[in-house]
């Protein structure tokens, strides 16, 4: 395996490619920089755009999927492509999802098809063919029900994942086209993002949307995540910014959402919190992935080296290791673990780290915040109480 130095603030990749694998797939390439740079690992496979990535099954596993109509399974240690899934679509691969507590994946596609495969033989266990193109999907925590989301109608299908059998169908759920779909964590409400700017929650057991959002965002929201409490959603706008959504308090209704801005320069195409929801990661058309700290809203590390946009966004379970795919075919995986040292982040940010008098949490504000104008609670207290204080993310 070859090994190269490379600057991740470049936009070019390393010179030079891999060799051709019987599967298809070219060798992946790891990249090694300084200790002043942050180390990341380049994953070659696909051959066209990567459209979604999700680190699974410990870290240990990513999971990827192309418009060149194939998924696959790469090992992060060894950094090799397990298993490639192919032949089952005609037409690019929108999303694919990791079905908890079983060896199966879904995808669904433009090509009007959802897919569950074995993982291990790559075999497909069933088909479900819908009436429109499927831009999302997403699978409940127990691994129970499968959502999708279709262009035909604006339609939301919740099935089982067994075997594909429909549960409920809702169309005309928004005006125009679905970009996202998201079970909440607690498998009772399934969020939707749209063309149309606004944001809904379908309940399952009410059977009806309970929620409905008309967004401040100024173009289509693109992406949207939950923290694993289920309270808070995050989405992600064409307009380059990301808001942060009280659900359970519901205050964004007269003071709107938490807006996180001034940091992507294109559309901002996706977006993951870590399991404790400190951490926030973006993606976005500008070619980067920009890294948050939650509690203070500021903006803390900028990854740069795709060569093209960035489609999606994974982060692990320990926060040390932040996965991203692109449409220039490749994805990456960057270790972070240490970017509180890494001299080019610290001059960058310039944080300090405050105690939450709320919840005893640690965070951090930008030294540039005057004394006397220091909140006393982190950024999740203070959307409790309704607090006004809303630091800017630092300028690049």
């Amino acid at each position: 395996m070859a090994l190269r130095d490379s600057d991740p603030l470049a936009l070019d990749e390393p010179a030079g490619g891999g060799q051709d694998h019987p599967g298809g797939w070219e060798e992946e390439t790891e990249v090694r920089q300084p200790s002043s740079k942050v180390p990341f690992k380049v994953l070659r496979g696909h051959g066209e755009a990567v459209t979604s990535c999700h680190l699974c099954f410990d870290d240990s596993r990513l999971l990827t999927s192309s418009h060149d109509n194939t998924a696959i399974i790469w090992d992060t240690d060894r950094l090799v492509a397990l298993q490639c899934y192919g032949g089952s679509h005609s037409a690019g691969i929108s999303e694919c999802a990791l079905v908890p507590g079983t060896n199966r994946m879904v995808t669904v596609s433009w090509d009007q098809t959802m897919v569950c495969w074995d993982l291990e033989t790559a075999k497909t266990l069933w088909t479900s063919r819908h009436a429109g193109l499927l831009t999302s999907c997403s699978v409940s925590s127990d691994g129970k029900l499968i959502v999708c989301v279709s262009d035909m109608d604006n339609e939301v299908d919740i099935s089982l994942a067994t075997n594909g059998e429909c549960l409920h169908k809702v169309k005309e759920h928004h005006s125009s086209t679905m970009t996202r779909c998201r079970f909440d964590p607690q498998g009772q409400h399934v969020a939707t993002v749209s063309v149309d700017r606004t944001i809904k929650l379908w309940d399952l057991l009410a059977q009806r949307t309970t929620m409905s959002i008309n967004s401040n965002h100024s173009n289509t929201v693109s992406s949207c995540c939950f923290t694993d409490s289920g309270r808070f959603l995050c989405t992600a706008s064409w307009d380059r910014s990301l808001q942060l959504w009280d659900l359970e308090t519901g205050t964004f209704r007269s003071r709107g959402g938490l807006r996180l801005e001034g940091v992507h320069v294109g559309s901002v195409s996706s977006c993951v919190f870590s399991a404790d929801a400190q951490l926030l990661v973006s993606g976005s058309y500008d070619r980067t992935v920009a890294l948050w700290d939650m509690a203070s809203q500021c903006h803390t590390l900028s990854l740069k080296g795709h060569s093209d946009w960035v489609t999606d966004v994974s982060i692990s379970m320990d926060k040390k290791l932040v996965a991203s795919c692109s449409r220039d075919g490749t994805c990456r995986l960057w270790s972070v673990e240490a970017c509180d040292v890494i001299p080019e982040v610290v001059g960058k940010t310039e944080n300090q780290l405050l105690k939450c008098g709320q919840c005893g949490g640690s965070f951090c504000v930008p030294r540039s915040e005057a004394s006397d104008q220091l909140p006393t609670n982190c950024v999740f207290c203070r959307m409790k109480t309704g607090g006004r204080y809303r630091p800017q993310p630092p300028s690049l």
